[in-house]
């Protein structure tokens, strides 16, 4: 027997890997980290640790040592080279595993500034690894001056470090608003408001057309005309699923690593699961990127590998932490028509598609994200009107 191979030592590889040994498959089991530290968590990379607030140690996921207790073959720097699902072999350089199944869960790469842009220039830095937080630590200092180019959740939240730590932040986003692709104008308005009131400045509905200087960055022009001298720049233009890999190997790709809703590929004894996976729910495919889908699809996932033979059905949410705010999103808002703001211990800004529930944003209020998810995964609606009345009690919607 050859065993398990697992690809990619994110939150989902982690995951699966645990879940196996927690299931009781007891034979060989491999996971391969293309960095040369432990698997850890990403969320925190942009916000406590780059603050100085947290350890590397306490961002792994789970110490070292669990993985040789565990009997994990846990590989660590040495990204895999190709995959020969014909010969079920997975090639690292020289070296050659053999599997029966493989899962990949390669996550994502960040989306970057092309060459031409300026991309490759000393000072940009994107945020996705630790290495890439190591290397820009350094720059976070009072007084100098940082470019953010992006307002989705990545550049909120780098901002948001750099104005703690007293760094000059200047935030230019392309769409007519900030969080434009994942959230409400409403929500835009709370988190814009947030951050012009620490000092952020915020430019929308104006592009990037260049970085300037000589080897290393120091201005940048704008779409308008506008330019800027500054000391280095933040990318958070998004991120693209790593598919390479299982693009090469002939598995089927299309935005995501195509899989089926166990969580299989294209090639029978391939699945995947996490940032990389496309798969369906309610009639489209759809890829989610978050902490929960990693963690559960993969987990989900693991369970198949071993006969369990169940559908995957996620029940998504999501956090942003920014300056002294917690951001909770329970549920999907694609498709909603109708936003209905909630002022509680918070804010909680509730999206509606015709009289369906679908998604919460909630600032500061635990008890409306709760109480919100709840309702979402129960399948449960309340009318508009009651969610915007103040009087009404949250809890009392849970009752039969």
């Amino acid at each position: 027997m050859t065993g398990i191979v697992v690809i990619g030592g994110g939150q989902a590889g982690s995951s699966l890997v645990a879940r196996l040994r927690a299931k009781g498959f007891d034979g060989p089991v491999t996971l391969i980290c293309g960095e040369a530290v432990p698997p850890y968590q990403r969320p925190p990379l942009s916000k406590a640790y780059l603050l100085g607030e947290m350890a590397q140690e306490r961002l792994y996921l789970r110490p070292e040592r669990f993985y040789h207790e565990q009997n994990i073959d846990l590989v660590l720097g040495q990204p895999v080279t190709a995959i020969d699902p014909a010969a079920r072999q997975v090639m690292l350089g020289d070296r050659v595993l053999s599997y029966d199944q493989l899962a990949l869960t390669t996550g994502s790469l960040p989306n970057r500034l092309p060459a031409v842009m300026g991309g490759d220039l000393a000072g940009v830095y994107s945020v996705r690894g630790l290495a890439d937080v190591d290397r820009m630590a350094k720059e976070f200092a009072p007084g100098r001056r940082v470019l953010i180019v992006g307002g989705g959740y990545i550049g909120l939240e780098a901002a948001a470090v750099a104005a703690k730590r007293g760094v000059v932040v200047t935030l230019v986003e392309m769409a007519p608003r900030i969080l434009q692709r994942v959230a409400a104008p409403e929500t835009s308005d709370f988190f814009r408001a947030l951050h012009t009131g620490r000092g952020v400045r915020i430019i929308e509905g104006v592009g990037l057309e260049r970085l300037t200087g000589d080897g290393r960055v120091s201005g940048a022009r704008f779409t308008d005309g506008r330019e800027i001298d500054v000391d280095f720049v933040i990318v958070g233009v998004g991120i693209a699923p790593d598919t390479a890999l299982a693009q090469a190997a002939g598995v089927r790709v299309d935005n995501g690593i195509v899989v089926d809703t166990h969580g299989r590929t294209s090639e029978p004894a391939i699945w995947a699961a996490g940032d990389c996976a496309v798969f369906p729910r309610d009639g489209a495919m759809i890829r989610l990127e978050s902490v929960q889908n990693a963690i559960d699809q993969a987990e989900q996932v693991a369970d198949n590998m071993l006969g369990a033979d169940a559908p995957y059905d996620p029940k998504p949410w999501f956090w942003s932490d920014q300056y002294d705010v917690k951001l909770q999103i329970a549920g999907l808002n694609t498709g909603y028509d109708r936003v209905v703001v909630r002022n509680g211990d918070g804010v909680s800004h509730w999206y509606y598609g015709g009289e369906r529930l679908l998604a919460v944003d909630a600032m500061n209020d635990p008890r409306a994200y709760m109480i919100g998810k709840r309702l979402i995964e129960a399948g449960k609606s309340p009318s508009p009107a009651v969610i915007a009345d103040p009087a009404t009690d949250l809890k009392a919607l849970l009752r039969p």
